[in-house]
């Protein structure tokens, strides 16, 4: 799994015309799944983003978690996060999970990280989305379960 995780001050997700996602102060996180990802790499990433230490203190130092600020979340499947661009000049898609697997580790994710922080929301999955944001920073993070150090 890799994620892009971007504190915002707001952030929205419009499908056909409608709000189906909104939060003020937190982050939004567009979550791609690769075809060999299983829940143990979506425990590994909502634990990390629970955890990150990415909300500022009263000093202005990124010394808060998620909890301790209540922040919110909203989680946008995104499965480009694994398109390869290094041949070519069309995006190869084949490190991608297929839809059906996706769906559920997304799933998977948003539900588990509902059990660790203040608010969660989502977009659509498999929609066409218009997502909205103001960005906080800017302050921008890249995580991927593949990179497992711990």
């Amino acid at each position: 799994m890799k994620l892009v995780i971007q504190r915002v001050k707001s952030s929205q997700v419009v499908v056909d015309g409608k709000t189906i996602g909104q939060i003020g102060f937190g982050a939004l996180i567009f979550l791609g799944v690769a075809k060999d990802d299983g829940e143990k790499e979506a425990d590994y990433l909502v634990n990390k983003v629970a955890q990150l230490r990415m909300f500022e203190d009263s000093q202005g130092k990124m010394n808060c978690s998620a909890s301790e600020v209540k922040a919110e979340f909203l989680v946008v499947s995104q499965f480009t996060l694994y398109g390869d661009c290094r041949k070519g000049r069309r995006p190869s898609f084949d490190d991608a999970a297929p839809p059906e697997l996706a769906e559920k580790l997304y799933n998977y994710f948003v539900k588990s990280l509902k059990n660790q922080v203040y608010k969660v929301e989502t977009g659509q999955f498999r929609a066409m989305m218009d997502v909205h944001l103001v960005n906080d920073g800017p302050v921008t993070f890249i995580l991927e379960s593949n990179r497992v150090t711990e």
